[in-house]
Order: C-alpha cells, then sequence, then structure tokens
C-alpha cells in the first residue's frame, strides 16, 4: 500500500459503527454474502455469556419453518422480535440497540421469548397460514408479544375457555393481510405503537379494537372502502390472499387439517376444446378462461375432499358426494354456491350470482373496521 500507488482507498473518519457496517457489507459484496443481521447477530453472539447466540436463533428459526405445512421465517425477524418482547425503546436494526444491555435482557428472557414465538406460529399455523399464504411475516410479532405478555402455554392452543381469544386474534391477522400497506413501510413505527397498546391493556383479552384505533392513526385503518373490496373479489388463484380471505368468509373449518384451494369448475374444463364442446362461442373462450380462476370460481376443501373430486363438474360432484338433497342443499348454502348450474355454457351467470352473494358476505366484516367477534 505505501510503495505501490496502485491502490484505491477511502479514508472514513466517522467512528459511527452502523456507518462502519455499511461500508464493509458494500466492500464485501464481491465475497462471501453478508447482511447487515448477520453482523448484528455477531455482535449478540459476542455479547451473550451462557448461550451461543447463532446456534439458538438459527435453531429456533429451523423450529418455527418446520411447524404446520411449513413458513419461511427468517433469522431477521427473530432478532426483531426479540427487540420487541425485551421491551427495548428502539427496535430499529442498529449497533446500538444490539449493546450489552440489551443483549443481557434478550439473553436471560430467551427461553420465554422463544415459546412464545413458538405458541404464535402454531397458532398461525392453526389458522391454516404456511409461507404459500402468509403475506407479512411480521404479523407473528405482535401475537407473540401479547401471548409473551399473558405467559400463555401450549394450553392456549387447544382450551375452550380461551377459544373466543383465539378467534379475536385470528380476525385480526387475516384483516390486516388483507389491507394493502399494513406490514409494508413504516413497520418499526407499527409494532411500537401496537406494543404500547398491548402492553397497557390486560393480558387476558386481545385488544382488537385498541389495536385498530392505534394502526387508524398511522393511516392504516383496517376499515375497508369498497374499491378495496372489489379489488378482493376479483382475487385470483394464486394470490397468497386468497386463503385468509376464504378462511374469513367461511369460519368453522377445522384448519389445522389439510385445506386446499379447490376450483369449484375445475381448471380442466376449461380448455378450449371442452368449452366449445360445451357450446361456449370461440369469442367467448378467453372471458371463460379469465373468470375460472378468479374468487367465485374457488373455494375450501379438505385435501381428501378435493383429491377426490378432480376434474368433475360440481354438479356432478355433490350428487356422488352428497346422497340426499339437504346435504347437497346444506353444502352450497355453506360456501354461497346457490343453483350450480347443469353446464359449463352457465359459468358466466354462476360466477357473478357468487361474487354477489360473497360480496354481500363480505362487506359486514370489513367494511366496519372491527372483528367479526
Amino acid at each position: 500500500v505505501h510503495k505501490e500507488p496502485i491502490i484505491n482507498y477511502f479514508e472514513e473518519e466517522s467512528q459511527d459503527l452502523d456507518k462502519v457496517l455499511n461500508i464493509f457489507i458494500r466492500a464485501n459484496s464481491g465475497g462471501s454474502p453478508l447482511t447487515y443481521s448477520d453482523l448484528l447477530l455477531s455482535i449478540a453472539t459476542a455479547q451473550w455469556r451462557d448461550v451461543e447466540a447463532r446456534e439458538v436463533i438459527h435453531g429456533l428459526v429451523d423450529e418455527l419453518n418446520d411447524f404446520g405445512q411449513g413458513f419461511d421465517f427468517s433469522k431477521d425477524l427473530v432478532l426483531k422480535a426479540g427487540l420487541v418482547l425485551t421491551n427495548t425503546p428502539s427496535i430499529a436494526f442498529r449497533v446500538t440497540n444490539f449493546n450489552a444491555a440489551n443483549m443481557a435482557a434478550l439473553e436471560s428472557n430467551w427461553p420465554a421469548i422463544s415459546d412464545a414465538l413458538r405458541i404464535a406460529v402454531r397458532l398461525l399455523a392453526d389458522f391454516g397460514f404456511s409461507d404459500r399464504t402468509l403475506t407479512a411475516d411480521s404479523v407473528v410479532i405482535p401475537i407473540a408479544y401479547y401471548l409473551h405478555r399473558r405467559q400463555a402455554n401450549e394450553s392456549y392452543l387447544t382450551s375452550d375457555s380461551v377459544q373466543k381469544d383465539r378467534e379475536r386474534i385470528r380476525g385480526w391477522t387475516v384483516r390486516s393481510l388483507l389491507k394493502p400497506g399494513v406490514w409494508g413501510s413504516g413497520l418499526d413505527t407499527l409494532l411500537l405503537n401496537l406494543r404500547n397498546v398491548l402492553q397497557a391493556e390486560q393480558a387476558t383479552v386481545f385488544p382488537v379494537a385498541e389495536l385498530e384505533l392505534a394502526m387508524t392513526r398511522l393511516g392504516k385503518s383496517l376499515r375497508f372502502e369498497e374499491d378495496e373490496i372489489q379489488d378482493l373479489l376479483s382475487l385470483s388463484y394464486g394470490d397468497k390472499r386468497v386463503f385468509p380471505l376464504l378462511s374469513l368468509l367461511y369460519p368453522g373449518m377445522d384448519f389445522r387439517n389439510e385445506f386446499h384451494i379447490d376450483h369449484v369448475f375445475p381448471q380442466s374444463s376449461f380448455k378450449k376444446k371442452r368449452l366449445m364442446e360445451a357450446g361456449v362461442s370461440e369469442e367467448d373462450v378467453d372471458e371463460f378462461t379469465t373468470l375460472m380462476n378468479q374468487l367465485p370460481n374457488l373455494q375450501l376443501l379438505e385435501g381428501p375432499i378435493n383429491h377426490a373430486k378432480l376434474d368433475k363438474l360440481p354438479k356432478t360432484w355433490l350428487n356422488t358426494h352428497y346422497l340426499d338433497q339437504q346435504a347437497r342443499d346444506a353444502y352450497c348454502a355453506r360456501h354461497d354456491l346457490g343453483t350450480i348450474p347443469e353446464t359449463l355454457a352457465e359459468f358466466p351467470g354462476f360466477h357473478a350470482a357468487r361474487q354477489a352473494r360473497i360480496g354481500h358476505r363480505l362487506r359486514p366484516l370489513l367494511e366496519l373496521g372491527v372483528s367479526p367477534l
């Protein structure tokens, strides 16, 4: 460096460690990838005295991701949850927040924090969520904080005495995931405000109304306008919001079992040849295939039932699966199917009628900005 003046360098005079770490990440971009949270985790590892932070945090991430049908949580989420659950004043990913005092608090509270995260994720799994349907991982943090505050154990997941409380959490979770932008920008501010509410309230009841008031003050209201409801009514198959929306509309299912998002009229029926054989004109084929994947043609079915249904038309499947008319009528009413047409050619009418019925059911759940319970 001193003899051959061929190396470019820049001397950084600032002693701000956050700035230094950011420079290191940029300079190291050509080597083994390291994120900012990797370096913060290294700082936590150096601060913990009795436990290997890196080992237990990575181990917890693997454990959380193995619950239910599988999740995709990261060490970043676990570190953020640690800052929230230890009541650290600032929860930003800065070196100053990973000081000796905060890391000592995280280490001493680690068993309770990890238990709260386990129960919270298992609760989400019981609600039917997985990495395929959970649109924002951060929703687990306030749930874990609430469970941590009330010192909940595994019995919370099954006890009849807290069933309504679980439903309050489920309703709030689903609507916060359906509302665009809630878990996006300003996440730290949102988490701090939710924590303040949960700190102020009694830990025995999940305070839905108070949480939503705090969210509204941040411009993250859970009240849905008509244009947002129309957007939900046209969600397409594959959108992560389809499952939470259907689970909100049609509660009462045991989502601890495997559920599939099923096409009422099966996808195989919408091939051009089959449509035209059913009497659909060639110029209408594109409309049929567009409507096929929209919400009015989707329903939740238990996995084994869906496998049995396969590509049968709904009328045929109902007649073979439910042997009496009363059972068939009850199934159609439960899923807002109305009168199911005999032929594919009548599908657009079925689609429009079911969309209207779903909208009638959905508006009271979303427009009022309150929990369904």
